[in-house]
Parts: C-alpha cells; structure tokens; sequence
C-alpha cells in the first residue's frame, strides 16, 4: 500500500520560486521572491501511512521548507511489514533515501553495514531525556533519534463493562476474573492481532522485575553473550499468552489473521468485546472510527501487585550515510525534532515525549497509562542494548503460539534463532 502525500504539489511550485502553506489548508500560495542558489533535494522514507500522520508530518516539512528555502523534502510511505521489506532492499542496493525510519531490528543491520550516519552533533539530543539517550548511544554514536516514547496498552470497553457490571482491572486475578465472566457468557474477552498483542505482553511479564531490580544491563549483556537464553525471561510471559489462548480468552485463528492497529480496531468499535491488546497510538483512530463508544487505554494488568506498561522509543529517524546530501539530511532531522514538532508529532500520536521538557499527548482516552509511566513501572519492547532482532523473534514466536506449536518447540526455536541472529551481530 503505497502513499506519497500532497507535497509532491508543493514540490511543483517551490521550482517555481514558491511554496503552498500548509500544502493544503486553502491552497494558500506565498511567493517568496528572495529565493537565490541551488535547491537540494532530500528524500523522506517513512511507514506513517495514515492520513492524520501524514498531514503532521506534511505540516512539519512545509514549516522546514519556509525556513530553508534552499531545501526541497518530499516524503512516501508504505504500510507495516512493507515498508521495512522495502527499506531492506533499496539499502542493499545503495537507493535508499536521506531520511527514513528505523526500529531496532533495522538499526543493528544497518549500523553493522556501516549505513547510518552519526548524529550525536544534532543540537537537539541534550533535549533528550536520559532514558532515551541511554537508548540511543552506541559507543559514544548516536544513529537514530526517537520522536515519539510509544505506548502498549489495553483498550476498555467502559460501556460493555459497566452495563455488565465489572470493572478495569488493575492486577492479574482482577483481570483474569473479569475474563472469566464474559467468557461465560459466550464472548470472546481479548482481541489481539498477530504481531504486537501477545509478544509485548510476554516481553512486559518477561522482563519487568529486570528493569525494577535495575539488572538490564547486566541481563542483556548475558543475553548478548549467549550465556543465558532469552526464553529463560520470556517464557513466563509467553506461558500467560497461551494459557489465554488455550481458555479462549483470545480467539487464535482469528487473530492470526489480524493485522496490528487496523483489523483489531474495526473489530473492537463493533463493541462485542470488552478488551483489546494493541498500540495506544491508535486511540485517537479509533475515536473516529466510533465517536460514540466510550473507552479508555489501561496499563497491561499483568502482575499480581498491579499493571505495568510497556513503551517503545519509536518513529525513530536516521539518515543515510550514503547519501550526497548528509549536511541536509541532518539539518532537516535536527529541525524535525525540535521541541514543538515533537510535541505536535507525539500528540497526534498520543504517545509520549520523548523529551525532557514534554508532555505526554493530550488525548483524553490514554491519560489512564500516564501514572504507571511516571512511577516507572515501565518495560522496553525493544530495548538497545540487546544486540538481538527481539521485536521480530517475539513476533514470529507469537505466531507460532497462535498456530497451535507448543510452547516448549516455540521457545527452543526462539533462542536457536536469537543466536545465531546474535552472532551475525558480532
């Protein structure tokens, strides 16, 4: 599914010495006159498809471009696992564009190739908070910067619990009761989809007492020796996603065949079941779907002594090493994560700041997950000091889950494959 957005027309006039404000809001045209020299072009890669990102993402350009008349931006994107196919093949074969997203898997490929340029000269990384810069830093480099901290949450239908009068629930059994009931009134409680539901509630149960002891770097340097597996951490979790499947909490053959922060959203405005696992990005798309149902984005209640949520530090952009035009490329990400467009991208995310100085998006349905995320009862999907593809493992084990495999043949394939991914690492 491919998309270029309106900017191709503002691309048009700025040959012409002018520029569409907004590239969109009435067709408004500003004609600037004192434009001199040479115009670089740069190119945008992205997987933001979705209209309302887009137009954020369109605002932003077009505000960069007022302000560097001498630059042209133009941005496509392509949906999901599409669009890092894409991104693989056109690195490979030295086509890839200036700016483009990235996420952690991605990230270990490239820098390993030597593909990403180093940002850490950018004069927004002090905004950063130090969590994100513990994130970014690979021996004193920086390779991607983060515009948005992402959200895993669970989706409450307040109205289908309140007419059944049960509650959001705030710790394991709460949930479980609540599961429970619906189930036996013949619904099916959970919607999940096939990649992101099942493994950031196993990575969240997995690795939560490693962060709270504050043993990450430790683990994951084990990890990444190969002297521990990552089932011996993730099992746990994964065993809580099949008991759910196996008691029909979560339909498996249906989700198999839904796709992330779509096909679980039109399944969930129908109103049929109380509970959906996906990205809290995705309130404000939901909202729009169905304006008149009423729900709210909880933290995964998945520990005895109450929830946790699980972030990502995510939109992450890098620039191409290869590229003619680094200079450019560099000043137009600096530009990009300044601290009002990141607070503009991050709010129509409803996501997080990444910043020192943000705030967490004003989006009324998510503001439930913002006390577990201030205390820290916080777990990393994919955190960057494991030299491991975890968020496509964790996904391809959730698969196997949903297929029927048994866990124990899950689990062994799932540290076969983050070894010998680990060692081409080295």
């Amino acid at each position: 599914m491919r998309r270029r957005i309106a900017m191709a027309a503002c691309v048009f006039l700025l040959s012409c010495g002018l520029i569409l404000g907004g590239c969109g809001e009435k067709n408004k045209v500003v004609n600037y006159d004192d434009e001199t020299g040479d115009i670089v072009d740069i190119t945008f890669f992205g997987n933001k498809y979705e209209p309302e990102n887009v137009a954020v993402i369109e605002e932003i350009i077009s505000d960069f471009m007022k302000e560097n008349p001498d630059i042209r931006v133009s941005y496509e994107s392509l949906k999901g696992s599409e669009y890092f196919e894409a991104l693989e093949k056109r690195m490979a074969a030295e086509k890839g564009a200036d700016v483009f997203m990235v996420n952690h898997d991605v990230v270990l490929d490239l820098a390993a190739d030597g593909k990403l340029a180093d940002l850490s000269g950018l004069k927004t990384i002090s905004g950063y908070t130090g969590l994100m810069l513990d994130q970014m830093d690979e021996d004193g480099k920086i390779y991607w910067v983060p515009t948005t901290v992402s959200v895993f949450g669970l989706y409450c239908n307040m109205d289908l619990l309140e007419e059944n009068g049960q509650k959001v629930p705030d710790n394991l059994n709460e949930w479980v009761q609540v599961l429970d009931y619906f189930k036996g009134k013949g619904m099916t409680p959970v919607i999940a989809n096939n990649d992101i539901s099942l493994k950031t509630l196993a990575i969240g149960r997995g690795f939560y007492e490693v962060y709270q002891e504050g043993r990450e770097n430790e683990v994951f340097e084990s990890l990444n020796a190969e002297e521990e597996s990552l089932s011996t951490y993730l099992s746990s979790g994964f065993s809580l996603a099949e008991e759910f499947v196996r008691k029909g909490y979560i339909d498996a053959q249906a989700a198999l065949h839904t796709e992330k922060t779509s096909d679980d959203l039109e399944q969930f405005v129908k109103g049929e079941s109380p509970f959906m696992l996906t990205g809290a990005w995705a309130a404000g798309r939901v909202k729009m779907m169905e304006p008149n149902l009423s729900f709210q984005v909880v933290p995964y209640p998945l520990l005895d002594d109450g929830p946790l949520v699980v972030i990502n530090a995510d939109t992450r952009l890098s620039v191409n090493a290869d590229s003619e035009h680094v200079e450019e490329a560099e000043r137009f990400v600096e530009y990009f994560t300044g601290a009002d467009n990141i607070q503009k991208f991050a709010d129509q995310q409803a996501s997080f700041s990444p910043l020192k100085e943000g705030s967490p998006s004003s989006v009324e349905e998510i503001r439930p997950l913002i006390p577990c995320y201030q205390s820290g009862r916080t777990v990393l999907g994919a955190d960057g000091k494991l030299d491991m593809p975890i968020w496509k493992l964790t996904a391809q084990a959730s698969v196997g889950l949903l297929s029927g495999e048994p866990l124990d043949a899950v689990m062994d394939w799932m540290d076969t494959q983050a070894g010998q991914e680990g060692s081409t690492q080295e």
